[in-house]
């Protein structure tokens, strides 16, 4: 039995599911954009809302939000792995430096893992659905939608990590400022940019694919 699927589904699914696995890797280190200071992860989850924004636009809303919720799969698959690994032993000849730097980089306590999986869940299943529901009243304006969907469910999935992953721990208010503004702003220059290169891309390849 042979099962059809476009090629730009199965090119954006792939590339989907690397950026599931990055983010949380990424992450680990904090950057310095001018005056805002982000966690890197954001980068990847940035991608990751572009593409289930492309995917809904390109092949409906239902298939977006499979690809969400298939994203679960490498998600934990590479929380599950991580958390073996630095259960192992390590190897006495590996570089020393790597011994202590591996296990802080890639660690993570609980409340972190937890607080990736449930904003993940949230926010890139309130994307899809801003995103197809503005599709109503602004169509064509299809960088635009993303950039409204991109920017709210980053918001979303900030007040969810940090309330999560440190209340409690440390005072949070600052902290979410901060997040809430850096992610808005990359939100509003990077996605339009990427949704429009990537509508493109997928319309290419479906397009050679029908040739």
């Amino acid at each position: 039995m042979t099962i059809s699927m476009p090629r730009s589904l199965f090119v954006f699914s792939v590339f989907y599911g690397g950026m599931v696995c990055i983010a949380g890797v990424l992450g680990a280190k904090q950057v310095a954009l001018g005056p805002l200071a982000v966690e890197a992860g954001i980068f990847p989850f940035l991608l990751l809302v572009a593409l289930s924004s492309v995917v809904a636009e390109l092949h409906g809303r239902e298939i977006a939000d499979r690809l969400v919720r298939y994203g679960f799969i490498p998600l934990a698959t590479a929380i599950l792995l991580t958390w073996l690994v630095i259960q192992l032993p390590t190897d006495e000849g590996m570089y020393e430096p790597a011994k202590e730097a591996f296990p802080i980089v890639l660690g993570q306590s609980w409340r972190l893992m937890a607080a990736g999986i449930v904003a993940y869940g949230v926010s890139q299943t309130l994307n899809v659905a801003i995103f197809s529901r503005l599709a109503g009243g602004m169509g064509r304006w299809v960088a635009l939608r993303g950039v409204v969907a991109g920017a709210l469910s980053q918001i979303v999935d900030t007040l969810i990590f940090i309330t999560i992953a440190f209340y409690g721990v440390r005072p949070i208010g600052q902290l979410l400022a901060g997040q809430m503004l850096a992610k808005v702003a990359l939100s509003i220059v990077l996605v339009p940019l990427v949704i429009t290169a990537l509508v493109a891309l997928g319309r290419s390849l479906d397009g050679k694919a029908a040739k």
